[in-house]
């Protein structure tokens, strides 16, 4: 079996490169064999989940060298994969949903000529984020942490002939570096704490290591977490990463690529637990994102980016269970499969309403869709429910699992982080019932698309919605059934929870309010952001235009203002430091230096008048200097 693992990598790495780098030769049959490496990636992990399972649960462990990376002297870095329950989880993840969405993008992008090259780049993010997950140092996690980031780049600037689609790969790379950076100071701390970067000793030595080593750590992860997984503060990039193929925002900024951060959060369980004020750190992060995220997605009328605000402060979920430690590793990872599930599904399903309108992402130009598009309005659908909790779904028993283990901290910390987590469920409640209602009911509100020269398409005629073919609604369908029994299947015995224990550890906390309570919390919650969400939009007319709104509407349109905090902040205030040491450069470096080149110069220029080749000149110097020294020693004997 341990000679699967390196094939789980290998096979869509050389799907990419052939992809890549095989020419136009391959255009016509580069989407079915970018397909096929997924797929068959997919059919490997299958059978290494079989494997774990005909284990004992303290026996699922599985360690492979594939070669010395990086010998010097007494240290060596090896690359070297580590399989257990919880890489095991995110292997299926990355490949299963992986595969329906390569199978989708087959009738997406059937008609776009670049699409071999789109194929490569989802076959090399396939690879980089299993590298990632199968890593047993963070040596290695590095490289496909960067893979990762290099693919995302890749596939967002994709159509790059539209400026705001290379302007938002700009964005993201230049965010995830801020992040990145942490990741490699944090990995070189270790090194100087622990000796090595190998996952066993750097976690079985955290107890041993002083708090604040671990502090420092902890926080430089935590910082590479919120730039991979766009939390508060580097979370700019999302929303403006939609400018790529749908495909890439189910693929990568809604199932796996956003979900990085929660897997290294809970892999480095052991050094945030050593660390109680980075813990503190992490669900006060995850408790403001899930909150801003749902507030910036109730402003949104682009389908996708409400969509991406929704991602935003879902990720927020997971990043405030993973902070809660052992009480929350399991719901973290549990809420981020239901995830993938639902929001890849609705992400697609967006993908597929845009195919029928003419690639229009405004909900104002939607309504009534429904009746043309039933596949989409069912699958999407049963995504909307999931996400909300809707009792029996997947997000029902995900999410509800994480609004527990926040009120099981206990103390003033349970009831504030357990209110933030209901305030956010009602939210999200309210802005799915807005996309959704906005989306397909009501009367048709649909307009000629307009080209980006202003004129409308195709002669002003109107959109003609129909249903998407078959090589998108087939994954549809089977995103909706796992949004639909996912959850409840991982429920049945405490399934999950007795499957990643081993690796996680979990504990029941101390919660001042029984689960019963949690749960008819939740749906009351829920009932009134739906029914807030139809008294606005499903009862009255939709307005053409947006109306102005409140100062927190405007806000949220503009994502809160992040964009001008960072312009401010960060993009002037560099701008200001630049300036200061641009201008101490010139006026104290440049000073000191041209001051004393000056003073040579000048000294040398005087001295060199002395030095004027006249012999009579000389001569008087020489009788100058005589009569001095005469005289001084006559002064003397005088004396």
């Amino acid at each position: 079996m341990e000679n699967l693992i390196g094939l789980l990598v290998l096979v869509p790495l050389v799907g990419a490169g052939a992809l890549l780098c095989g020419g136009r030769r391959l255009d016509r049959g580069g989407p079915l064999l970018g397909t096929l490496a997924a797929a068959a990636s997919f059919a490997l992990g299958a059978v290494l989940f079989a494997g774990l399972l005909g284990r004992s649960g303290e026996d699922r462990t599985l360690d492979v060298t594939v070669f010395q990376w990086v010998p010097v002297g007494s240290f060596r870095a090896d690359v070297g994969f580590h399989l257990d329950q919880l890489s095991m989880t995110f292997v299926l993840l990355i490949t299963g949903v992986g595969s329906l969405i390569h199978l989708y993008s087959i009738g997406y992008m059937a008609h776009d000529e670049r699409r071999r090259r789109f194929f490569g780049y989802l076959n090399l993010f396939l690879a980089a984020m299993l590298l990632l997950v199968l890593a047993d140092n963070y040596l290695l996690l590095y490289v496909g942490w960067e893979g990762v980031g290099l693919a995302s780049y890749l596939l967002i600037g994709f159509w790059q002939h539209k400026p705001s689609a290379a302007t938002a790969a700009k964005k993201a790379f230049l965010v995830n570096r801020v992040g990145d950076m942490g990741m490699s100071i944090a990995i070189m701390l270790m090194f100087t704490t622990f000796g090595t970067f190998a996952f066993g000793p750097v976690l079985t030595e955290a107890g041993s290591a002083g708090e604040g080593k671990l502090t420092a750590i902890a926080l430089l992860l935590l910082l590479a977490a919120c730039g991979k997984s766009a939390q508060v503060p580097l979370q700019s990039w999302l929303g403006d990463a939609m400018e790529g193929p749908t495909p890439v925002s189910a693929l990568i900024h809604a199932a796996t690529m956003v979900t990085a951060g929660v897997y290294l959060i809970t892999r480095s369980g052991a050094i945030f637990e050593g660390a109680p004020d980075a813990q503190t750190a992490v669900v006060t992060v995850g408790a403001v994102t899930l909150l801003f995220g749902a507030i910036v997605g109730c402003a949104k009328d682009d389908i996708k980016k409400a969509l991406a605000g929704s991602t935003m402060s879902q990720i927020g979920y997971m990043i405030l269970a993973a902070g809660l430690g052992p009480i929350g590793y399991v719901f973290a990872i549990m809420h981020l499969v239901t995830h993938g599930f639902f929001k890849a599904g609705l992400f697609l399903g967006a993908g597929s309403v845009m195919h029928g309108m003419n690639d229009e992402v405004d909900m104002r130009r939607y309504g009534g869709l429904r009746k043309y598009m039933p596949v989409t309005f069912v699958t999407f659908g049963l995504g909307y429910l999931a996400i909300i909790g809707f009792p029996g779904l997947s997000g029902f028993f995900s999410k509800d699992k994480i609004i527990e283990a926040a009120f099981a901290k206990g103390g003033t910390e349970g009831w504030i982080l357990g209110g933030a987590a209901l305030l956010g469920a009602a939210i999200t409640a309210y802005y799915m019932t807005r996309v959704m209602i906005m989306t397909f009911f009501g009367e048709k509100r649909w307009r000629p698309t307009v080209s980006d020269s202003g004129s409308a398409a195709g002669d002003g005629e109107l959109p003609h919605p129909h249903e998407s073919p078959r090589t998108m609604t087939v994954p549809m369908i089977v995103l909706a059934v796992g949004s639909v029994f996912a959850g409840g299947l991982f429920s049945v015995n405490d399934a999950f929870l007795k499957w990643l224990e081993p690796v996680t550890g979990h504990s029941e906390g101390n919660s001042p309010v029984s689960a019963l309570t949690v749960t008819a919390a939740t749906m009351v919650v829920l009932v009134l952001g739906v029914a807030l969400a139809w008294a606005q939009y499903g009862r009255r007319p939709v307005p053409a235009t947006a109306p102005a709104g409140s100062l927190l509407t405007r806000a949220a349109r503009r994502d809160l203002l992040q964009d001008d905090f960072n312009h401010v902040v960060l993009v002037r205030g560099g701008e200001h430091l630049t300036r200061s040491l641009v201008y101490l450069d010139h006026k104290l470096v440049d000073g000191v230096v041209n001051g004393t080149a000056a003073s040579v110069g000048g000294l040398s220029g005087r001295m060199r008048r002395l030095q004027n080749g006249y012999v009579r000149s000389y001569a008087v110097s020489m009788f100058g200097g005589a009569a001095v020294l005469i005289a001084a020693t006559l002064l003397m004997r005088a004396v």
